[in-house]
């Protein structure tokens, strides 16, 4: 039982219902939302809902970590308000095919850096590694794999935050048909969904010559078996940059550490392809490489046939990701993002949400079974 202004009302759903409905009698225009005065678009909105059935959320698991514990890594930004959480809850629920982008704000949210936010690591002059400097220089190779063997522990260590927990429950309650990620450390996956992964894992080393992988875990076994003492050396090691004991390490993204070069040996020895001998990377799109054909095919195969396409923590820079919410609006999907700070969509989406996924689409769960019946 549920009670607003003295009046009861028997669950969240149909007090919900009454809030909208308040607030849509004082627009008579639409929906129109705070930052972006647009209407969102629903052409020939009709929707069908099977009312004899509720779904329901579970709880956040109080075990995750809180993501407001890395306040350093995420840019500020005010909480949601009631508008911003009933705008994207209007989103989803006038959605029936959703499709769902996500990008490097949802990691950051569980402790693991990204590259272009005000607090990123380009800020720092930071520069990547590109497919193009891997592939021509050795001693590049063993810079990266040296690197990334050291933050491999902490890397992993991440946990999935709030919002990718609610994102999985929004998934199997049938609220998104399809999910793309740009994100490589699948965190995703251990919060129990299964996104195509726009550009690759770390959780996979390929070949570059043929066709052969194998896990992470097993090549850094691989890369302790043959560099002992460093790897001895690394596990000793303090991450915490403020210690004397770092070596002036720091974390990056994708799982790669900062580490100054003369802490690692120019004879770091580096595992190769045990099929043909070729040279062995992280399964992921580096800077200067193409996502595979079929992989772009899938996605923008989805995203040209969606009828909402939802951008969370993504500033879409990239061109993988900007073209598919491109092809979605062109296509006469819906279109909105949740991210803080600009992206360069920004002026193609009627509905920009400028908060933490994390904090936004829990309150989503909270309010309703996403399945309000069209009056």
């Amino acid at each position: 039982m549920c009670e607003l202004n003295g009046q009861s009302f028997k669950n969240k759903r149909d007090l919900l219902g009454l809030e909208l409905a308040a607030y849509q009698s004082s627009n008579p225009m639409g929906k129109w939302f705070s930052g972006v005065k647009k209407f969102i678009p629903f052409g020939g909105y009709v929707k069908l809902v099977q009312t004899t059935a509720r779904i329901s959320f579970p709880k956040i698991s109080s075990d995750i970590k809180d993501p407001l514990s890395h306040k350093k890594m995420v840019p500020y930004s005010d909480p949601p308000s009631m508008e911003d959480v009933d705008s994207l809850y209007e989103f989803f629920d006038r959605s029936t095919k959703l499709v769902v982008l996500t990008g490097a704000g949802m990691s950051t949210e569980s402790g693991i850096p990204d590259y272009r936010s005000p607090n990123g690591a380009y800020s720092t002059g930071f520069k990547p590694i590109t497919h193009q400097e891997f592939l021509r220089s050795i001693k590049a190779q063993r810079r990266y794999w040296a690197r990334s063997y050291a933050g491999w522990r902490r890397f992993t260590a991440a946990q999935p935050s709030t919002g990718h927990i609610a994102l999985s429950s929004l998934e199997k309650a049938g609220h998104i048909s399809f999910m793309i990620t740009q994100n490589v450390d699948r965190l995703h996956h251990r919060a129990g969904s299964n996104p195509l992964e726009l550009h690759g894992t770390v959780y996979t080393v390929a070949c570059t010559n043929c066709d052969f992988t194998l896990p992470r875990d097993l090549f850094q076994d691989q890369v302790k078996a043959h560099n002992p003492k460093w790897a001895e050396a690394i596990e000793s090691l303090d991450y915490d940059s403020r210690s004397d004991k770092s070596f002036g390490m720091k974390q990056r993204p994708d799982g790669d550490i900062e580490i100054d070069e003369k802490f690692w040996e120019e004879d770091f020895f580096i595992p190769d392809c045990q099929r043909c001998q070729g040279v062995l990377k992280p399964d992921v799109v580096f800077f200067g490489d193409n996502v595979p054909k079929a992989r772009a095919d899938a996605a923008m195969e989805a995203a040209k046939g969606c009828d909402a396409f939802l951008v969370l923590g993504s500033s879409l820079m990239t061109m993988s990701a900007f073209r598919l919410i491109k092809a979605a609006r062109e296509a006469g999907a819906a279109t909105a993002i949740v991210n803080i700070g600009a992206t360069r969509a920004d002026d193609l989406v009627p509905l920009k949400i400028n908060v933490r996924v994390g904090e936004i689409l829990p309150r989503l769960l909270n309010v309703g079974s996403l399945s309000i019946p069209a009056l």
